[in-house]
């Protein structure tokens, strides 16, 4: 598992700070007139050094480059102004930029704190990346339990990052008991949340039958959902299930389809190679 950090504010970010703020910032923010709302948070700022909601949303407008030039040291600067005076949102946003140094300097222990005020306020992606810490940790032995529970904490949280976490702690039976059954049920959570790599995950135990009912059918559909979503991994079973015809009708053209895409994503796979010469069509009795 690798820590990924998307610096932007999620759209329920962005209403849980509207429904604590005045209207005028943010609403010309939600009409697409990101000057005014510049004009309007800068002068609630001016007004109010500490009004955290404003000061996060000058961070966006610059990480944005919505009204005003992108420029992701401003955008940082701002958010740890909004960090600073409670904004959760904008401790996650400076955190992850600190972890990374990206529009921050790099410095861990300045990201972990900033991360840590996020996820005492119950900030998800801040508290599955202190779970990303918790394994890393600083090069010595993971530590699974820290981990486990910030990983528990942010899948409350409806995080499916975290939802895929627990399941391979699961699988592998780190930091918690083997159960391939638990496994399985929190890859398909994930899974249902859109998370890719746990869609294969799922696919596989699903086809399987390990951990949860044996259902080739519906594994295939897994398999397709993550392959349309450009998982060669995917894209490379898809193929195998539909040129052997498991728990679908077997159809070597979309299989030989799936096998290319999946080439081009670089998983060549050499038992597929009969797919560019399919064997042909004996003649029909009487022709």
């Amino acid at each position: 598992m690798t820590a990924l950090v998307v610096l932007f504010l999620a759209p329920g970010a962005r209403a849980a700070n509207e429904a604590s703020a005045p209207d005028l910032a943010f609403g010309a923010y939600q009409r697409g007139d990101y000057v005014a709302a510049m004009k309007e948070a800068k002068k609630r700022v001016a007004a109010n050094p500490k009004d955290a909601a404003a000061a996060t949303l000058i961070g966006q407008l610059y990480l944005e480059g919505a009204g005003v030039g992108r420029d992701l040291k401003a955008a940082m600067d701002w958010f740890r102004r909004g960090a600073d005076a409670g904004d959760k949102e904008a401790a996650y946003l400076y955190g992850a930029a600190a972890l990374q140094g990206s529009g921050a300097p790099k410095n861990r222990a300045l990201a972990r704190a900033y991360l840590e005020k996020a996820g005492a306020q119950g900030q998800p992606a801040a508290l599955h990346l202190l779970g990303e810490l918790a394994l890393e940790n600083e090069g010595a032995p993971s530590d699974f339990a820290k981990a486990t529970d910030y990983f528990r904490r942010a899948a409350e949280k409806g995080d499916a990052d975290s939802h895929y976490a627990l399941g391979v702690l699961y699988k592998s039976g780190k930091g918690v008991a083997k159960d391939e059954k638990e496994a399985a049920e929190w890859f398909r959570r994930a899974a249902e949340l859109g998370f890719v790599p746990a869609m294969v995950e799922f696919a596989v135990l699903q086809f399987n039958g390990v951990g949860v009912a044996r259902d080739q059918a519906a594994a295939a559909e897994w398999f397709r959902k993550a392959a349309l979503k450009g998982n060669a991994v995917a894209q490379n079973r898809l193929a195998h299930i539909l040129a052997e015809g498991l728990g679908v009708a077997p159809n070597l053209a979309e299989a030989r389809d799936w096998r290319d895409k999946s080439r081009e994503a670089g998983l060549n796979d050499p038992s597929l190679d009969f797919l560019s010469n399919p064997p042909a069509l004996k003649p029909s009795a009487g022709k």
